[in-house]
C-alpha cells in the first residue's frame, strides 16, 4: 500500500493529512464508552507525549481520580506502563500494517494504535475487546475517517501472530544494532552505549538480558529509614540494601502514609548508592555532609536518617524551588535539623569552600539507568543532551571538590550507565584535580555495605549496577578522598 493510497486504513488520515477533527459530524461527537482502565492509560500515554509528563508520577493520580478498582488499576498500569516500553517496536509494526510512516499519523491516533497494538501483540486480552476499545478511544480524539483508520489497522495487525510480526520487524532492519533497537523497542544509540558500558567491564555478552530487563516491569522496592522505622511484619528485605525490602502486599502510597513517610519507595541501588557514602568509614560525630543535587529527596531522607544515628549533620541543596519542596517534604520524617538550599550547584564550591566532610553528587544525567521504571526517558534523551549534560556533570563535580574539607570523601552518582556520564566524568575530574584527589576503592566499600555479596566487574574503585544483574536500577557509583 502506497502512501497515496486512499483505500482500506488509508482512509483515516486525520489533521496531517488535510482534515481538521473540528469538522467531526454528529457521529464524532458522540460520548466515548472506553472502558475506564484503557481511558486513564490513553490519557497518561498522551500527556507524556504532549507535554512531557512523567508516567510514574500521573499515573497513580489518574488511578486515583477515576476511583479505579484493584483489578482496574493494575490493567491501567500493564497497558500504560507496556505501551510505553516497546513504543518503538510498536512503531515499526503500525508502519507495516498502516503502510506509512508513523510521523504522517495524527499523534492521538498514533497514541490509539500504540495501546492497540500492546494488548493485541502482549497481552491476553481479547482481540475484538482490543480493537473495539480502540476504536472508541478514536472516535473520541479523531475524525470519523480516523476511526476507520484506527479499526483497519488494528484489525491488520490481529491477522498475524506476534511471532510473525517479529519476523516481519527484523526482515526490516538494516543492521544488526538496528534489529535489536528494534526487538527491544530501545533507540539504536541507546544499544550501542549500553554495549560499550558493558565491555568495559569484560561482559558484552550480557548485552541481551540487560535490554530484556529494561523491559521487565519492575517490583516496587521499599526502605525504611535506618534507626526510626522498621520494614512492616511480612515484607520481604532486599537482596542487598540492608535497609530495603519488598513488600507483602497492599498499596505502597498507604503504607507510606500509614508510617508517617519513614517507609517510602526507593529503588535499592540509590538505597546502596546514598549508604557508601555514609558508611564508607566510621563517622565521628559534628561531621557535616552535603547532598548537593538533592531533589526530589529520597536519598537526602536516607543520609538525614544515617546522619542522625551518626550524630552529623545534613544540609540538602536543590537549585530548582519545586524540587527543594519535594525535598523537605522527603526529610520532615527524620527528626533532624536539615538546612535546605537553593543554590546553584556549580557555584557552591566558590561560596562554601572546604565546608564538608562528605557530599553526595547525585548528578543530573540521562537517566537510562532507570528505564525499567521511566520507560519513556528512552524516546526524550538524545546523544545531544549526552554532551550537554556531561559538562554540567564536569562543574558539579569540581564544585563538589572544592566544597569538600581536605580529607573528606564525596560519592559522584549517576543513575545511567552510559561512559560519557560515568567513567569519562571522574577519569577527567582526576586529573584536574591530580595530586589533590584520589579514588577509593568504592566496589569493597559496597561489599561491606551489602548484606549480600554483590556480582561486580570492572574497575575496584568504581561500581556500575545493573538491572539484569542485580535487580536494580543501571546506578553509578564512585567514591573519591580530597587529600589532606
Amino acid at each position: 500500500m502506497t502512501e497515496r493510497d486512499n483505500r482500506g486504513p488509508q482512509r483515516g488520515r486525520t489533521q496531517r493529512d488535510g482534515r481538521s477533527r473540528d469538522r467531526r459530524d454528529a457521529h464524532d461527537q458522540r460520548p466515548s464508552t472506553v472502558q475506564p482502565a484503557r481511558r486513564v492509560a490513553y490519557d497518561v500515554i498522551s500527556a507524556v507525549r504532549e507535554s512531557d509528563a512523567y508516567a510514574n508520577l500521573l499515573l497513580p493520580t489518574r488511578i486515583s481520580r477515576a476511583g479505579l478498582s484493584a483489578a482496574d488499576a493494575g490493567l491501567a498500569t500493564e497497558l500504560t506502563y507496556g505501551t510505553l516500553r516497546m513504543q518503538g517496536y510498536y512503531d515499526r509494526v503500525i508502519a507495516r500494517a498502516s503502510g506509512r510512516p508513523v510521523e504522517n499519523i495524527d499523534p492521538p491516533i498514533l497514541d490509539v494504535l500504540r495501546l492497540g497494538a500492546h494488548q493485541l501483540l502482549s497481552t491476553r486480552v481479547a482481540p475484538h475487546a482490543a480493537v473495539n476499545e480502540s476504536v472508541a478511544l478514536a472516535r473520541g480524539v479523531g475524525s470519523r475517517s480516523a476511526t476507520g483508520f484506527t479499526n483497519g489497522v488494528l484489525r491488520e495487525i490481529g491477522r498475524h501472530t506476534p511471532e510473525e510480526w517479529r519476523e516481519r520487524v527484523l526482515a526490516d532492519a538494516r543492521n544488526g544494532d538496528d534489529a535489536l533497537s528494534a526487538l527491544t523497542s530501545h533507540p539504536t544509540w541507546v544499544v550501542r552505549a549500553f554495549r560499550r558500558s558493558l565491555e568495559a567491564e569484560g561482559r558484552e555478552d550480557e548485552l541481551d538480558a540487560l535490554l530484556a530487563a529494561d523491559n521487565d516491569a519492575p517490583k516496587v522496592n521499599l526502605i525504611a529509614l535506618p534507626g526510626i522505622a522498621e520494614a512492616p511484619e511480612g515484607s520481604q528485605p532486599d537482596a542487598f540494601s540492608p535497609v530495603g525490602f519488598t513488600s507483602g502486599g497492599g498499596d505502597p502510597l498507604r503504607l507510606m502514609e500509614e508510617h508517617g513517610g519513614r517507609v517510602r519507595v526507593q529503588d535499592e541501588g540509590s538505597q546502596l548508592a546514598a549508604l557508601a557514602l555514609s558508611r564508607a568509614r566510621p563517622i565521628v560525630e559534628g561531621e557535616r555532609w552535603l547532598d548537593l543535587c538533592a531533589g526530589p529527596g529520597g536519598k537526602a531522607a536516607l543520609l538525614a536518617a544515617e546522619a542522625l544515628a551518626g550524630g552529623a549533620t545534613l544540609v540538602a541543596n536543590e537549585v530548582v524551588p519545586a524540587r527543594a519542596e519535594l525535598v523537605r517534604k522527603a526529610i520532615a520524617s527524620v527528626p533532624l535539623d536539615v538546612t535546605v538550599w537553593e543554590k546553584d550547584g556549580t557555584t557552591v564550591g566558590g561560596s562554601d569552600p572546604e565546608s564538608f566532610d562528605r557530599i553526595l553528587l547525585d548528578a543530573p544525567c540521562t537517566g537510562l539507568g532507570a528505564l525499567r521504571r521511566r520507560p519513556e526517558a528512552r524516546w526524550r534523551k538524545t546523544p545531544r543532551d549526552v554532551a550537554e549534560l556531561t559538562v554540567l556533570q564536569a562543574d558539579l563535580l569540581d564544585s563538589a571538590v572544592a566544597a569538600l574539607k581536605p580529607g573528606g570523601i564525596l560519592a559522584y552518582v549517576t543513575c545511567s550507565p552510559h561512559i560519557a556520564e560515568t567513567r569519562a566524568v571522574v577519569a577527567a575530574a582526576l586529573d584536574r584535580h591530580a595530586g589533590g584527589l584520589e579514588p577509593v576503592e568504592t566496589a569493597a566499600v559496597l561489599q561491606d555495605v551489602a548484606s549480600s555479596r554483590l556480582d561486580l566487574a570492572g574497575e575496584p574503585t568504581q561500581v556500575q549496577l545493573w538491572p539484569h544483574r542485580h535487580n536494580t536500577d543501571a546506578m553509578f557509583i564512585a567514591l573519591l578522598a580530597k587529600r589532606a
